[in-house]
């Protein structure tokens, strides 16, 4: 019997716990607005921190939570990309149309924050799946491409020098290992593509 991933069973548990708070203050936000009081630019403001907060988690949940054998379907994982990403600088497109294993969609998830690093200004990210296979591809007008980070994925040794924003690509390749997957990475100047 394996022992159980405790930083992973964490990450589920905080997201668990905060997702029901946060929707009862979207909840209170809407009683609010039907009765007429919650006009006005400070409760936009606040519903859509609310919103962004909520889309954030639920990502979170995926990507740094406990993976399981549940499947996850196409509505959910785009719902929730549209929530966090609609009206910002980065465009996801979410490609699989059938229900995908969620520790595929973890992987995917955590190689799409790797992505979203090189991409400072925004551009076009489209996640794939073909016979098993994934790929995430990016493309933007300029990359920013940390080569000490994106070596991390190829191989290299996690540092002790890595910041809590950076701890997908010490994320992704652990868990590529786990799952007998292969990494490989592909740029230029204009296009990024991460393979497992």
């Amino acid at each position: 019997m394996t022992a159980p991933n405790l930083v992973a069973l964490v990450g589920s548990r905080i997201c668990h716990d905060l997702i029901s708070p946060i929707g009862a203050i979207n909840n209170g936000l809407e009683l609010m607005s039907l009765s007429g009081a919650g006009a006005g630019p400070e409760m936009s403001l606040i519903g859509e921190s609310v919103g962004n907060a909520s889309a954030r988690i639920r990502f979170f949940r995926i990507a740094f939570g406990a993976a399981g054998d549940q499947m996850i379907g196409q509505t959910e994982v785009c719902a929730i990309l549209r929530d966090l990403y609609e009206g910002g600088r980065l465009a996801v497109h979410w490609c699989p149309t059938t229900p995908q294993p969620r520790a595929a969609v973890r992987l995917a998830f955590l190689g799409l924050l790797c992505c979203e690093t090189a991409m400072p200004y925004g551009g076009r990210l489209e996640i794939a799946q073909h016979q098993g296979d994934w790929s995430l591809t990016a493309q933007a007008d300029r990359l920013n491409i940390d080569s000490g980070l994106w070596a991390m994925l190829s191989g290299a040794a996690v540092t002790d020098a890595l910041l809590p924003a950076h701890v997908q690509f010490g994320l992704v390749p652990q868990i590529a290992s786990e799952e007998g997957r292969k990494i490989i990475v592909q740029s230029d100047e204009t296009r990024l593509t991460l393979t497992f």
